[in-house]
């Protein structure tokens, strides 16, 4: 099966095509500010950015025609449980005339239904971030002004549990049960029970291990406090919180390997810092092992920082007694988003309707 991958981000647009699971050809289209500056929303750079795609599919000599399917990463839509959708007309209404923010993930879709429409052929969104699958007692929180939301890394979280599933215990990864934990610019920590991700850590507005960018959990009446400060607007509050937050606070750099090589080279502060974060992403193992009953079959590791053997390190050696810890680093979303794909067109899962 041959597909037409698509995931744009804030400043470049990869594709990639796959045969079954084999890249064939795969490429990074780069934007630069002054030619994004010329749209006032996201959504109106969706011309720009396929006119891009379909002349670089032409200049390397494939054919629409060549192509089974078109998968593009998912956007903000409404919550919805993991899966293969079909792009729908009320998915691209969403996206398109009630987004449910900005982002240029949602190119994703629009692209691939535009694309795929062309050539006759099938267009999927694969584990967006917006994916929902809590149980319900995970929705609580200590006042009712407040419920907890389900934003993380779905995509690559699902696709190490499904490798691992299939490669270290040659079961299906409906069978397993598994806590995973993607370090990337943001963290997120989730307890995977039989397919579902019955609870997890929202990893972009202020809950869980604080990672490169994004400040996780913090004192909530300090929080208010400075909030009613009078130094920091909502924006300022905000960008602490995710982008400005993490490692970017405490040291001035959201490089991760900048700080491990800082810390090996005898920066205390560093070290203890980067110490921290490994830290608290063992505790947010440990809560979601509970969450598992510690029926946990394994704890996978992935995410750019799973690359540093040292910090995997950190975390294997106070999580351990729970189960294996299993590193599969970096986030292969392409690969991923194929994946997805091919399981519904072999036929082994079924399109989901997005309503």
């Amino acid at each position: 099966m041959r597909q037409l991958v698509i995931n744009p981000g804030s400043t470049s647009t990869k594709i990639a095509v796959f045969e079954d699971e084999k890249s064939v050809f795969e490429t990074t289209l780069r934007h630069s500010n002054e030619e994004l500056s010329k749209y006032a929303k996201v959504a109106d750079q969706f011309e720009f950015r396929k006119q891009l795609i379909t002349d670089a599919l032409k200049e390397n000599n494939i054919s629409l025609n060549s192509l089974d399917a078109v998968v593009g990463r998912g956007g903000l839509l409404k919550p919805i449980e993991g899966g293969t959708y079909a792009v729908n007309d009320k998915m691209v209404e969403d996206i398109k005339i009630k987004p449910r923010g900005e982002h240029a993930s949602n190119l994703g879709a629009l692209i691939a239904r535009s694309i795929g429409d062309e050539a006759g052929i099938p267009s999927y969104i694969v584990d967006p971030v917006v994916v929902d699958e809590l149980q319900d007692v995970a929705r609580i929180s200590g006042h009712p002004a407040f419920e907890r939301i389900s934003i993380w890394h779905p995509l690559n979280q699902k696709a190490v549990a499904r490798r691992a599933a299939e490669e270290k215990f040659n079961k299906k990864y409906e069978e397993m049960n598994f806590v995973v934990a993607h370090l990337g610019g943001g963290i997120s920590v989730g307890a995977h029970k039989k397919g579902r991700v019955v609870d997890v850590n929202n990893a972009l507005n202020g809950e869980g291990p604080f990672s490169p960018e994004r400040s996780g959990s913090l004192p909530a009446e300090q929080l208010v406090n400075v909030c009613f400060s009078g130094k920091y607007t909502e924006a300022d509050i905000k960008k602490m919180i995710a982008g400005k937050g993490g490692l970017s606070a405490l040291l001035g750099t959201n490089n991760a390997k900048e700080v491990s090589e800082r810390a090996a080279a005898g920066d205390e502060k560093a070290r203890l810092i980067y110490e921290a974060m490994a830290y608290q992403v063992s505790k947010a193992i440990g809560e979601y092992a509970v969450v598992l009953d510690g029926q946990v079959d394994a704890i996978l590791i992935t995410g750019g920082i799973a690359y540093d053997k040292k910090f995997v390190k950190m975390i294997e050696d106070k999580v351990k007694f729970i189960a294996e810890v299993i590193a599969y680093p970096g986030e292969d979303e392409l690969l991923a988003l194929a994946q997805g794909g091919l399981r519904v067109l072999n036929k082994k899962e079924a399109a989901k309707e997005y309503k």
